[in-house]
This record gives structure tokens, C-alpha cells and sequence, in this order.
């Protein structure tokens, strides 16, 4: 949702914080103070929130309210977005803050009942009372609509305002347009305002305020009884605002958080001590609380939280906890249509949640959606009845289905038991990409699960399984005849071109050279197109088979389904000529064009792709929310090539999708959108994902024109108008999705009116929905004739009146904000006015097929045969998700896996290993030996890490470390140079004295024995003698190692057989003693065979493959690392060995070496 209300707390300290700062209207780079005729005192917000906590069942103690509550006398109510307080006695006038404390604290976590709402009050406000009379209330109102916005004022303000609409006068500030003069402002607004200092004061006032609205994004501010009072001994009236209601356009957030942020931090007024809570802005977040009587339970709380941190959308409004109907519904409109035929069929009492889930979740998000939904749905005692659970969804445009159902068949999984303890029946009904993949999953699920499963494809009415699941019977006259099924296998080849090369026959063999110097080969697989001129086509029509487009972003799933469609129409050209990316450089992309490729250009700027394709007059719009108001303005600049314009991007902000729909109205542009999957021309032309993947453009028959044109303002309901159209009519002639905010740059009259213009158009089809007035122009046009074709239409959202609280639908502009805006006086005003209406939606195909039947009877449209559309072969990427083809691996990993939605160590989760502190130790022991050891294992590994991780400058790894960095080289650069060193002489001895003791002790040497045939063979014995250390000055770090095995390991024999070699060795050298590289590797060593956790065959491996080098490797990168930065910190220039270190012997060189004959 984009408008949402908050609370009155917050209202007001954004309002009194922003009314002194906000640009001013004249001049934005002006100061505040520009507006101002007088000298204006500002409004401050003396305000205190006042919460009760349900867990100590408290309010807010004295501590934390500010001190100007305790020497006012105050107003308390509830701020809990209810209306009329007063006149529901929860309202308390003139009290001292004692009592007030105690008016709050009788009602605060008490139910009441406000008209037909029952809430508990959680959240009060507080603010000094102020006497005034009466004649000194005023009335304001700033309001917003698709032309611009409105300011209502009336004189008569106060609790018995009345019908402001009625007595309020007007002043309308259009999209685009200036501000009005002082002087318009009071004749329009105050011309019953007698005292000339208090008109000018509310003219400052008013301007001031249009000014926060304006800046803040506000979507909504009224405020009743504004108090404008006489100045004290003459001077400047004084302006107060004392009841506020206020709606911010939540999609704002991203430009103005931190304003809202800012204002809310209430050290700044001293209203409280202010949050010790560090977030992103100055000031607390703003807060979007639920309507009164829906207070968020913990699980809505947790989805709306996982919709706020992801791209795709996540809704969840538990209705009735109490209720056997259960929705979990994919698509915004999809999820309405639901809950309107649960409705209509007479379940409405025991719907029990609305929600959808849309936008290509992953895996991950689907099984938490999931997963929260079926724990609510199983709570409590089981029904008699038993439950039923309605997995639906439309047609899916770009979201993979089986994907998505992977995520929902884990949760009904994990929650088995409670299932079948519940009595649930579960039923599916889907479409879309791997659709078959996702039926077939679920369909074996059924058969596994225990629980009752039935599955239905696209072939069914998307709300036919609703009278199914309910055991009732259906309202539909007819069936609808089934769709051809897509099988999930490839396609066969296309069949072969039957073009002729236009190579001359010498040149066939070498292909052609081109005036550019480009060659093209006979057998060359990169098609190319030259760039045409520019068509010229009615208004009516901004599509057709010539049309090219200009893609604004790198989206090349999209690109290459709009290619396919291209080809599968037959088109002679690519319907998209380059792409547009400002922060990737120029470049080519490849795409495929049937079994060949193409090469489409991307470039950095809209002027340059404008100027290089001159026949492209259409963009894809792909920018992200916060960039595309910019990118759509930057295109607009070259309206007069640019005609039309599709923006995708969902929660773009209302004021700018108003300009911009503006601005493009001025230049003729024609912009479908925002929050749009596009539309589609069958035969011609389709924006982005409309219509979804190949096996859907092909059952749905919109590689070829039909006769009837849609508009809809749902993407998901877009496709499955697409597929109802081609099972009971001859298909789609044009559909398009103008997008579910509240103010789409076109609406439906827009393109009713050009299929009614468009001759070949016989029959159109509106699907509007619930809020907004864009269907009532429809019906004015029908009534005035300007729309004279048959027109069959259905406004989804009849089931909102049966909600007992406010529910905001999937789509920003589906909510009523009065009567005429409800789904049924839409749908009444319709059939009244001659439009086609059928009962219900279930009823909708029945009625379209009775509607194209009497065309055809009349000859209005005369059926074509059927053509077979070429085949497009499927992509690798996608037979290959389909388990359609397999592959070899080109690597393999057994240690680690990032795919899910949580990193896996081994198998073990990441937060496990946090959570069991398995240490350092333990994730080596998880990804070099893929197990768990035991804690005296991974303390080792821990102990030994620590022993070598530094042993001073001068050792040759740290040495050419400490040079490396002298140079310049940065840390990797310097750590490689040391790490280089690591070898049989240098820390590398760890593998060799473990091999070494191993097989000496494994082939039965006595200790004196393996000394001895050492010597004989010449070689050391690694891991004995020191430089230093000898047996009266022994290696500390050796003793370590010693004392921890010996107390710790359950078996150390190895290092018991080194001791005794040491014993030998000391007896000719005192300084032959086992040094540290030794002591680690036979105590390694006995960790692989003792602890239990290998074969001898899996010890022996790990000591061959390199296990003990990688601990003195990890270990030493640490001091190493170290080396680098002291090097860095001291700023050491760079080294020069000392000349009189090196020994420099220059052969003699007086004679050649070799005689060389010169001629």
C-alpha cells in the first residue's frame, strides 16, 4: 500500500518540526520564510505518547513523559487512527496529569467498541488543553486525487463540522501547476473569514502547510478544529492545531525517511529523553500502525517484516483465527478474486485470513509465508468439520511455480501431524512457468502426505476449485472445454527456414564482406538487422508487427521471452532494438532469435540509444523504484521519437507518478503503469514478462491476433484473462495491465476507448477492482455512446464488505474510501449503465463465450483457421531446471553449500555453529575433515593455530612478508610473497616428521633402530633439533603441546615413540630435542587415529594430502598478516640489503670464455 494512515503523535511532530523548514513554494531554494506575508509565529507540537504494555499490563511510567505534563492541564485520547472520539466518549478535557494518568490507565488494554469496530486501546496521546472559544475553530483539509491536489477550508470547524464536502470551499493546486498568489488563496479559501490579521495569518498558515504536504509526501492531512486565536496585546494571531487525522505515502520512505525519521526523534522538542537506539536516520523509523480493531498479530508482524526486506510482495491478515477457509494465494488480484468466490458462495464467516504472496519469492521466503500460515491454520482444538486449504493463483507471468511450491511443500511437510490432526484438505490450482513441475510435486506430495491433495492446472477456471473445496455447487451455467495441455519436455527442432541465402554462389563458401568491413559467413549463426525508419500508426494503435523498443535496464530473462514471442509471431525484426544501462559501459549482449542469435548494443544513455535507433518508439521501463521517476523524465525528453512508455517498477511515489503522468499527457507520450508486468499485442508486440513463458503464449494463442482487447489493472489476472479469452473466444486482440497503484499513467477509458477507435477490436473486457473511480468514466462513456462496442466487465473486491475491519488488498489503489468506490456499486453502476455484467467472476467465462457467440452469429467477427506458431526451442538453463537434459558437474564440493536459505558448513547451519560455540577448532574440523570432532580435538586444532602463528621477523616467510610490504605490494601481494617460502625447509617439516615418525613406528622400529638406519641413509630425522632450544632450554611452546596432549588425548602413543627417539637424539646432542614442528605432527597425528573419528586408511590420507602444512599455513598467515600491517603503520620505506652483507665474487672476466671469429 502507498497511502497509509499514522498516528496523530506522529502527524503532528512532523508537521510542527516541518512547517518553520520546509523549501519554500515560491522559491525551493528560498528559505521557509519566503511564503510568509506576516510575521508568522509557528505552531510548536507539545505532545506525549502515552503506550500500554501488554505484558506487564502498564503504561508508559513517569519517567519517560516529558516535563511540561506535569505543570499543564492536558487532553488525552486514544491514537488509534479512530474516528470521532469525541462523540465515542474517549476523550478526556482539562484534566491534571494525574488524571489523566488515571483516564487512560482505566481504559488502556480494555476492548471497545467505536460504531461497528471493537479494538483494544493500546496507544494514547496527550497534549496541553487549550481554552479558546468557538468562533475560533476553523476547518482544513489537504487531500489528493489523480489531477492534482485539493485544499478544503470552512470557518465552522469543530466536532460539529457537518458535511464538509458540501460546505467547505475548494482551492485545487493541479499536477504541474504553481502555487496560487496570496491574494487567490484567501479570496477562494477565506472569504468568510471577517478579521483581515487572522486572514493573513491563515494564509501564511495554509501556504506553509500546502508546503510540508508537498515536501513530506503526504497523501492526506486534515485537521479539525484549527485554532487560530487573537495575538497577545496586539500582536500576531496565534495558529494552533489541535485534532489531526494524516495519511504519508509509504513508497516515500526511500526519499523522505529521514525527514520523517528527524521529526519523530523527540529530544529535539524535549518531549521525551530521546532513544538510545541507533538506527539508519536521526530519529526513529516511522511507525505504520494497523487500523483500530486490527491490531497485527505476532505472525502478520513477522510477514510484514520479511515483505519489508525483499523485493517480491508478502501479505498476510488473519480474518478469523477461528475459521476452516484458508487461502495462501499467489498475485494481488489473484488473491481478491479468491476471497470474493469464498464470499459468494456464502463462507465468508469462515474465511479465516487474506494474503497473497507474489513478485518471484525464493524458495526460502515461500516456506516461512508457508510455514507462518499452516502453524495459525493448526493451532487450537481440531474442528469437526474439518479445514480446508486453498493453495491458488493465476497464470504466472515470471515467477518459477515449482520453485515457489518447493518452499510450500516443506512446510506441509513439517507440519505433518497437525495436518491430518486438523482434517485439512488441501486444494491446488496454478499456472505458469514449470507449472507442471510444481502440479506434479505437489500431486506425489498427496500421495505421501496423508493428507488430501487435489490438483488442477490452468485448464481450469481460476476459481472453479473454490465451490470444489466447499462441497457446494457451482454457479457456472457451463464448463469451459479443457486447454491444450503443454507437456514439461523440449520441443522438437523448428522446422528448417525456407529463405534462400542472398549470397552470390562464388561467395557462398567465403560468405560476404560489407560496406562497413563486417563479414558474414554462410554458416554464420548471429543474425542481423538493420535499424528501420520510424512508422507511422494511428493513435489507436501503438503497437503492431514494426514496432521496436528501447529497454531501459539489463534484464535479459525479459528481453529473450519478448525475442521468442517475436519469433513465434513471425516478425521479420527483433521487437527490441538495444538496452539502455547507465552504469555498465557500452557492450554488446547476445540473445537468441529462434535457433540462431542476434547481437543487440547497450548503451549508457537514453539520448544515444534515442539517436542510433530512430525506429524504436516505445521503452521498457525496468528502472528500480527510487530511479525510474529520473529515468522516465529523461526519457521524456525525446518525446517526439518516444511514444510510449511501460514503467514495471511497483511503490514509485504517488506525487511522482502524478507528474509524470502529467508531463506525459502535455507531450502526447503514452505511459502504461507503474507497477505493471506491461501489456501485450498478440501477433505484434509484448512488454517485458506479459503473458509469461512460450508454453503459455502458445496455449493461450497470442502468437496470433484474436478479436477482443482487455484491460485490467492486475498483471497475474492480465494472464489469466489471456488464457479464459482463448478457451471461450477466438483470443486476445490487445491486453493491458495498467498497474494496481492509485495512479497509473493510463487508466481504462484510455485504451477502452482505443480498442473502440481500433476496427479490428469487435469486443472489449474490462477487469476493474475494488477503490479508485476509474470505472464510473467507463460508464459515462458507454452512456454518452462513445464506446459502442460490446463490453463485458467485472469489478473483483466484493468480499470487503464483509470484513468486520479495513483490509488493504494486494494492489496500493484497492481499498474503498467511500461508497460508490466498493466493488458491488461498481458492478451494479455498470449493468445499469448496459454493460455486460455477470453474477459473479466464476460466471465471467460463460458470459464471454455467450457474448463472442452472438458476434460471430451476426458476422461481427468471422473465425480464422488456426496457424501452428514455429517452434521456439527451450533454453538450456531452463530444460535443464525442468530435469528435461542433464549434465556432468564441472566441479564438485562436499564441504560447504550458500544455496539455501542458510549457509551450510558440512551440513551443519551457520547459526548452529554459532549457537553450539563450536569455535574456531570445530568449523576447521566441519571443512577439512567434514565432521565434527570432540571439544578436546578442536581445542587442539585452536592451540596449535596459536603456536604457529608467529615466530618473530626474521624467519625467511616473514622476512619476505616484511619486504613484500616494503615495497608497496598490498596485504594479499605481501602475504603471498611469505606464504611462497612455506616448503620442506621452511614449516614445511610438519608433513615430513609425521610421515617420517608414522612409518617408523608402523614398520616396528625400535626408537634407537629408526635413529639409527637415519643416520645410515644419511637424512635428518624432521621435526628433531633446535638452533637454540635444548634439553636444560626447552621450547616452551613444545612443553605446551605436551602437558595438553598428555592430560587431554584418550590415546598419544606416537608422541610417546617421539619422546623416546628425542631421548636418543639428546643423548649426542643437547640440542637434538623434538621441536615444535614435531611435536605438533605426531601429536596430530595420534588426534586422526585415536580420537575415534577415522579409519586408519582416512588418517593416513589426511597426513599424505597436506592436513598438517595448512594448519602451520593458517596458523603462520596470521603473523604474517601481522608483519604487513606494523610494516604499514610504521610507514617503512622501502628495503635495501646492506652491500656489506652480500659476498659479491665477480668471475674473471679480462678474457672471453669463448672465442668468437670475427669477420
Amino acid at each position: 500500500m502507498s497511502a497509509k494512515p499514522i498516528r496523530e503523535f506522529d502527524a503532528k511532530l512532523v508537521l510542527g518540526y516541518w512547517l518553520p523548514r520546509s523549501p519554500s513554494l515560491a522559491n525551493p531554494s528560498s528559505k521557509p520564510e519566503a511564503d510568509l506575508g506576516t510575521p508568522f509565529v509557528f505552531p510548536t507540537s507539545q505532545v506525549a505518547q502515552i503506550s500500554w504494555d501488554e505484558a506487564t499490563n502498564t503504561i508508559t511510567p513517569d519517567s519517560q513523559v516529558p516535563q511540561w505534563v506535569f505543570q499543564s492541564k492536558l487532553v488525552a485520547k486514544p491514537d488509534q487512527l479512530i474516528k470521532r472520539r469525541g462523540k465515542a466518549g474517549l476523550l478526556a478535557l482539562n484534566k491534571s496529569w494525574p488524571e489523566a494518568k488515571q483516564w487512560i490507565a482505566e481504559r488502556a488494554g480494555k476492548p471497545v467498541k467505536v460504531e461497528k469496530t471493537t479494538g483494544v486501546l493500546t496507544s494514547f496521546i496527550v497534549e496541553p488543553f487549550l481554552p479558546h472559544p468557538s468562533h475560533t475553530e476553523f476547518y482544513i483539509c489537504v487531500t489528493s486525487a489523480r489531477e492534482g491536489d485539493t485544499i478544503l477550508f470552512t470557518h465552522e470547524g469543530g466536532v460539529e463540522v457537518g458535511d464538509v464536502d458540501a460546505k467547505a470551499l475548494k482551492l485545487d493546486i493541479p499536477v504541474g501547476a504553481a502555487f496560487p498568489p496570496r491574494a487567490t488563496v484567501a479570496s477562494t479559501l477565506l472569504t468568510n473569514v471577517t478579521d483581515k490579521k487572522k486572514k493573513e495569518t491563515l494564509v501564511d498558515f495554509i501556504t506553509r502547510l500546502y508546503a510540508v504536504y508537498v515536501d513530506l509526501h503526504f497523501a492526506y492531512l486534515e485537521i479539525n478544529p484549527l485554532i487560530c486565536l487573537d495575538g497577545v496585546n496586539g500582536g500576531e494571531p496565534i495558529v494552533q492545531f489541535l485534532d489531526m487525522a494524516a495519511k504519508l505515502d509509504q513508497t516515500a520512505e526511500s526519499i523522505c525517511g529521514p525527514k520523517w525519521a528527524i521529526a519523530r526523534d523527540v529530544s529535539i522538542g524535549d518531549v521525551s529523553k530521546g532513544s538510545k537506539v541507533v538506527g539508519a536516520d536521526r530519529g526513529p523509523p516511522m511507525v505504520w500502525p494497523a487500523p483500530f480493531g486490527r491490531q497485527l498479530t505476532r505472525e502478520e508482524a513477522y510477514i510484514q517484516k520479511l515483505d519489508g526486506s525483499t523485493g517480491a510482495s508478502l501479505k498476510l491478515t488473519v480474518l478469523n483465527p477461528e475459521g476452516r477457509v484458508w487461502t495462501m494465494v499467489a498475485g494481488g488480484g489473484a488473491s481478491v478474486v479468491y476471497s470474493d468466490a469464498i464470499a459468494a458462495h456464502g463462507f465468508a464467516h469462515e474465511l479465516a485470513n487474506y494474503g497473497e504472496y507474489s513478485g518471484a519469492p525464493t524458495e526460502g521466503q515461500t516456506y516461512e509465508y508457508a510455514k507462518t500460515l499452516i502453524d495459525l491454520m493448526t493451532r487450537g482444538t481440531p474442528n469437526a468439520d474439518g479445514k480446508i486449504l486453498i493453495i491458488g493463483g493465476g497464470i504466472a507471468n515470471f515467477t518459477n511455480v515449482a520453485a515457489t511450491f518447493k518452499g510450500i511443500i516443506r512446510a506441509l511437510k513439517e507440519y505433518k501431524a497437525s495436518l491430518i490432526a486438523h482434517n485439512v484438505r488441501i486444494f491446488v490450482r496454478r499456472g505458469g512457468p514449470n507449472y507442471q513441475e510444481g502440479l506434479k510435486a505437489m500431486r506425489l506430495l498427496g500421495e505421501s502426505l496423508g493428507v488430501p491433495i487435489k490438483v488442477y492446472g490452468p485448464d481450469t477456471h481460476i476459481t472453479e476449485i473454490v465451490p470444489i473445496a466447499l462441497g457446494v455447487k457451482t454457479t457456472r451455467k457451463t464448463g469451459i472445454s479443457s486447454a491444450r495441455s503443454i507437456p514439461a519436455s523440449a520441443p522438437a527442432s523448428p522446422p528448417a527456414s525456407g529463405k534462400t541465402s542472398d549470397l552470390p554462389a562464388a561467395e557462398s563458401a567465403i560468405g560476404a564482406i560489407h560496406p562497413d568491413g563486417e563479414r558474414t559467413n554462410a554458416d554464420d549463426k548471429i543474425v542481423h538487422f538493420a535499424d528501420g525508419k520510424q512508422t507511422q500508426r494511428p493513435w489507436f494503435k501503438p503497437f503492431d508487427a514494426q514496432t521496436r523498443s528501447l529497454v531501459f535496464g539489463l534484464q535479459p530473462r525479459a528481453i529473450q521471452g519478448m525475442l521468442d514471442f517475436d519469433y513465434s509471431c513471425g516478425r521479420d525484426t527483433p521487437s527490441v532494438a538495444a538496452m539502455i544501462y547507465p552504469f555498465g559501459g557500452h557492450h554488446i549482449q547476445k540473445f537468441y532469435w529462434g535457433t540462431k542469435e542476434t547481437l543487440l548494443p547497450v548503451y549508457t544513455s537514453v539520448e544515444e540509444a534515442v539517436k542510433k535507433h530512430p525506429d524504436a518508439d516505445v521503452v521498457v521501463n525496468f528502472a528500480s523504484s527510487r530511479s525510474v521517476y529520473s529515468s522516465t523524465l529523461d526519457i521524456m525528453r525525446f518525446a517526439s521519437q518516444i511514444k510510449t512508455i511501460a514503467i514495471i517498477a511497483e511503490g514509485v511515489p504517488e506525487r511522482h507518478a502524478r507528474e509524470i503522468l502529467h508531463l506525459a499527457k502535455g507531450k502526447g507520450v503514452l505511459i502504461i503503469g507503474p507497477a505493471t508486468v506491461g501489456g501485450i499485442k498478440a501477433g505484434c508486440f509484448k512488454i517485458g514478462n506479459s503473458g509469461g513463458m512460450m508454453d503459455n503464449i502458445i496455449a493461450s494463442k497470442l502468437y496470433r491476433a484474436g478479436s477482443v482487447g482487455y484491460v485490467s489493472k492486475s498483471g497475474g489476472m492480465s494472464n489469466e484473462l489471456n488464457n479464459i479469452l482463448s478457451l471461450t473466444t477466438n483470443g486476445t486482440y490487445e491486453g493491458i495491465a495498467i498497474g494496481g497503484d492509485r495512479y497509473p499513467g493510463s487508466t481504462f477509458i484510455d485504451h477502452l476507448l482505443r480498442y473502440e477507435a481500433d476496427p479490428e477490436c469487435k469486443m472489449l473486457v474490462l477487469l476493474g477492482e475494488v477503490g479508485g473511480i476509474e470505472e464510473y468514466r467507463v460508464i459515462d462513456a458507454v452512456k454518452t455512446g462513445k464506446i459502442k462496442k460490446p463490453i463485458v466487465a467485472w469489478a473483483i473486491g466484493t468480499c470487503a464488505k464483509m470484513f468486520a475491519t479495513e483490509v488493504q488488498f494486494g494492489h496500493a489503489g484497492s481499498m474503498a474510501n467511500s461508497a460508490m468506490e466498493t466493488a458491488d456499486s461498481k458492478n451494479a453502476a455498470m449493468k445499469a449503465a448496459g454493460i455486460i455484467v455477470p453474477e459473479t467472476f466464476e460466471d465471467l467465462p460463460d458470459v464471454l463465450r455467450e457474448c463472442y457467440d452472438g458476434l460471430v452469429s451476426k458476422g461481427v467477427i468471422t473465425p480464422k483457421e488456426e496457424r501452428d506458431p514455429p517452434v521456439i526451442p527451450m533454453d538450456y538453463k531452463w530444460a535443464q531446471e525442468l530435469g528435461l537434459i542433464r549434465k556432468p558437474a564441472a566441479f564438485i564440493s562436499t564441504i560447504s553449500d550458500e544455496r539455501g536459505q542458510e549457509l551450510l558448513y558440512a551440513g551443519m547451519r551457520i547459526s548452529d555453529v554459532f549457537k553450539e560455540e563450536i569455535g574456531l577448532g570445530g568449523v576447521v574440523s566441519l571443512l577439512w575433515f567434514k565432521r565434527r570432532l570432540p571439544p578436546w580435538a578442536t581445542k587442539f586444532i585452536e592451540m596449535v593455530l596459536m603456536l604457529t602463528a608467529d615466530h618473530g621477523p626474521a624467519v625467511s616467510g616473514a622476512m619476505n612478508t616484511i619486504v613484500a610490504t616494503r615495497a608497496g605490494k598490498d596485504l594479499i601481494s605481501s602475504l603471498a610473497s611469505g606464504l611462497l617460502c612455506i616448503g620442506s625447509r621452511f614449516g614445511g617439516a610438519l608433513d615430513e616428521a609425521a610421515s617420517m615418525f608414522s612409518n617408523a613406528r608402523d614398520t616396528g622400529l625400535t626408537p634407537r633402530e629408526f635413529v639409527d638406519e637415519s643416520r645410515k641413509a644419511n637424512k635428518l630425522i624432521s621435526g628433531i633439533g633446535h638452533k637454540i632450544k635444548s634439553v636444560n632450554n626447552p621450547d616452551l611452546r613444545v612443553e605446551l603441546v605436551k602437558e595438553y596432549v598428555l592430560k587431554n588425548f584418550p590415546s598419544h602413543s606416537l608422541l610417546d615413540y617421539a619422546l623416546a627417539v628425542e631421548k636418543v637424539t639428546t643423548a649426542k646432542k643437547d640440542t637434538l630435542i623434538l621441536n615444535v614442528d614435531g611435536c605438533i605432527a605426531v601429536c596430530f597425528v595420534d588426534l586422526l587415529r585415536d580420537s575415534g573419528a577415522f579409519s586408519s586408511e582416512e588418517a593416513d590420507e589426511y597426513i599424505k594430502i597436506g592436513t598438517l602444512n595448512g594448519l602451520f599455513v593458517l596458523g603462520r598467515s596470521i603473523g604474517f598478516i601481522g608483519h604487513h600491517l606494523d610494516q604499514k603503520r610504521l610507514r617503512a620505506p622501502l628495503y635495501r640489503h646492506p652491500a656489506d652483507d652480500i659476498f659479491i665474487n665477480m668471475a674473471d672476466m679480462a678474457q672471453p670464455r669463448v672465442s668468437v671469429k670475427l669477420n
